[in-house]
């Protein structure tokens, strides 16, 4: 079977499905991963063939141009809504289009059998609708946006549909594949096709010390990329000075190299090390403080370790009110909150000392380990 992988370009929407290619590999697949320049880099980093399509998208443009100095997307437009959703998913929907007639190309020369695609690439769709193969939808985690953006893609996608031929307007996925667990499904979203989150965080080395537990309770700070980047340095002192005022615990914080400089004094409870493979030590940790991402998520939920949620974009705040609810976290969902550090040092010793947090991540981390594994699924996807 030839299976062909589509994403949007942001390298975090890629990373959901490499589990699934590696267990189509194993079982004696081809795939081929067709992307623009952003998403390359990371997909031949899961060791995947890959054909570049386009030119570079430089998503993070989406946001940057709008922000003053040193203030977040959440101090200036607050909490994500579902009319931002809304709003936003345009800009998805009609890149989608556009990308579109460059897949088909590379789709009719490679003549896969099988599509599939992360949750905010629609082209899969116009693909498999075109070519007349099944198409697989992998969504990243909680899922509230998909089930929004359905009718924009249906509205703005209806011309491509007619001019390839596909009748009834935008197809629907042959499957959707949902790796969050049921505590982590949001209201009104279908169910779909479950299966195991296996983490790929990038590569790198992961030192021996933080593979080891430490002297005293240890939390990692796990903000993503983008947190820093999109103003985000005044918040990142906030959570340094808020761990000054836990001297119990022992705080890692990944930061990239070139904030470093902008950070100022560090206290000597707080270590900062590069971006680092989460999945290679976040087992070792008592706690984690991260934004909410859903890969960074699932990957300390599948651990069973308790979070305290700092969301800063779309999904992420709904990943920290379901996690919240099902008592494997906290969120603390508003600027004024996350830039307060008492407010923050509250929350991390809440984590750290109430039983309830722990036996709510654990639980979190059995219902996951239960879930299919990518290679189960395979075996109904060859069935398509």
């Amino acid at each position: 079977m030839r299976v062909l992988i589509l994403s949007s370009p942001e390298p975090t929407h890629f990373s959901c499905m490499a589990p699934l290619a590696w267990a189509l590999r194993g079982a004696g697949h081809e795939v081929l991963v067709a992307g623009q320049p952003d998403i390359v880099p990371m997909a031949r980093a899961t060791g995947l063939s890959t054909v570049t399509v386009g030119r570079p998208f430089f998503g993070k443009d989406l946001l940057s141009p709008a922000l003053p100095p040193d203030k977040r997307p959440i101090e200036v437009v607050g909490p994500h809504t579902p009319k931002m959703t809304l709003i936003g998913s345009r800009i998805w929907v009609l890149h989608s289009r556009y990308q579109a007639p460059r897949y088909l190309e590379v789709a009719r020369q490679y003549r896969p059998d099988l599509v599939i695609s992360e949750m905010l690439d629609w082209a899969a769709l116009l693909v498999g609708g075109a070519l007349k193969i099944p198409v697989v939808s992998h969504r990243w985690g909680v899922d509230p946006m998909s089930p929004l953006m359905r009718g924009t893609a249906e509205d703005l996608l209806a011309g491509a549909c007619e001019r390839l031929g596909i009748e009834g307007g935008l197809p629907r996925p042959d499957v959707v594949l949902d790796p969050a667990p049921p505590q982590l499904l949001c209201p009104g979203t279908p169910a779909a096709t479950p299966v195991r989150h296996i983490p790929f965080n990038g590569t790198g080395e992961v030192p021996g010390w933080l593979r080891q537990r430490g002297e005293r309770p240890r939390v990692c700070v796990s903000m993503g990329r983008q947190t820093i980047a999109l103003g985000g340095i005044p918040m990142f002192r906030g959570i340094i000075e808020a761990f000054g005022d836990i001297p119990e615990a022992e705080a890692v914080m990944t930061v990239q190299e070139e904030f470093l400089d902008r950070l100022g004094t560090v206290p000597s409870n707080v270590r900062l090390i590069p971006p680092t493979p989460l999945n290679g030590f976040v087992d070792r940790m008592d706690a984690v403080v991260t934004h909410g991402g859903a890969n960074t998520l699932l990957t300390v939920a599948g651990r069973g370790v308790p979070q305290l949620i700092l969301p800063q974009l779309a999904d992420q705040f709904q990943c920290g009110e379901l996690l919240a609810a099902a008592d494997a976290g906290l969120s603390l969902a508003t600027a004024d909150e996350q830039n307060d550090p008492a407010a923050v040092a509250a929350a991390v010793r809440t984590l750290l000392t109430e039983e309830r947090f722990a036996k709510g991540a654990a639980e979190l981390a059995d219902t996951m380990a239960a879930m299919p594994s990518p290679a189960a699924v395979v075996r109904d996807l060859e069935n398509l």
